[in-house]
């Protein structure tokens, strides 16, 4: 099967009539780097079907069309076959609902069968000319929403959304002990462990980050417990409950027991973005996972009185 290079379209408003290609290009959000990769690296501009170099003079109603280069995917990740469960996908990007327990990209603990073997699978057999664009990565063991890119100009649009905190996530986790407030903002600073290569901590020389959270509901000895990221540090969520004194029930590397829950009980239930092609705000949410479900019913209801 032919691979298919990522090809964009756009038509020129009066409004944009007499800009020079290199300048609307730039009002696309299309980087330096990104026409120097066009241009030699097996990309084309045109308009109205015609090759151009960026200095053309545009007029109102020039359809313009960038042809991406091919992306390679990384020498070492292979394509392997796997069920995905996808949520959403169009030309420019997908929404899955990821499993616990599947990593998202290779490492060295986990070579291949991660969520990025599979998406490469996906896009091959769509005969797309394309690599892996992870937007937002979850933790191996939590679960739900997460969003990839399909090419690297999707990509570079969702990242820089992102940046300006474009992207809204949702998480719903089990937290051991009741809170004393119905809600709160956590702004503690977030750091690398001395001596360990995974684990984060709260330190002074960390780099800000702020979690709110609310209480959907509590009980004797858990809280089931709403929070969303204002920023994106590694494993945020889970050092900012530990930090409090209610790490995520599994999650053992933050204090968390694993008598009853074998991984830490985080979901990322609501996943909201601007669709920077389709220019409307798209939301997805999905409900809590069996075990979640099953180890919060097991939890012991408070005293009544």
């Amino acid at each position: 099967m032919d691979s298919k290079q990522f090809r964009q379209e756009w038509t020129v408003s009066e409004e944009e009539s007499g800009l020079l290609l290199r300048e609307y290009l730039k009002e696309k959000q299309l980087t330096k780097s990104a026409l120097t990769d066009i241009k030699f690296a097996g990309g084309e501009l045109a308009v109205n079907g015609e090759p151009q170099t960026v200095r053309h003079v545009l007029s109102e109603g020039d359809r313009v069309t960038v042809l991406f280069p091919a992306e390679q995917p990384s020498p070492g990740l292979i394509a392997q076959k796997m069920p995905l469960e996808i949520v959403y996908e169009d030309d420019h990007c997908m929404v899955l609902n990821k499993p616990a327990g599947l990593p998202v990209i290779p490492s060295r603990l986990y070579p291949e069968g991660t969520l990025a073997n599979g998406l490469l699978f996906h896009l091959k057999e769509q005969g797309l000319s394309s690599t892996i664009h992870i937007v937002n990565r979850l933790d191996k063991d939590t679960s739900g929403l997460m969003l990839a890119a399909k090419h690297r100009f999707s990509h570079s649009l969702f990242s820089k959304q992102q940046r300006m905190i474009g992207i809204h996530r949702t998480y719903w986790a089990i937290v051991e002990n009741p809170l004393p407030n119905e809600s709160g903002i956590i702004e503690k600073p977030i750091g690398r462990k001395a001596g360990s290569i995974v684990e984060r901590e709260v330190r002074e020389d960390g780099q800000h980050a702020v979690t709110s959270y609310r209480v959907i509901s509590s009980k004797a000895q858990a809280a089931l417990v709403e929070l969303k990221l204002e920023t994106g540090r590694t494993h945020q969520i889970r050092v900012h409950m530990s930090s409090i004194g209610h790490p995520l029930a599994g999650d053992t590397l933050y204090g968390g027991s694993s008598e009853n829950m074998k991984r830490q009980a985080l979901h990322s239930k609501v996943l909201e973005f601007r669709h920077p092609f389709l220019e409307k705000t798209m939301r997805f949410e999905t409900v809590m996972p069996e075990d979640m479900k099953v180890y919060w019913s097991k939890v012991e209801s408070p005293e009544p009185g």
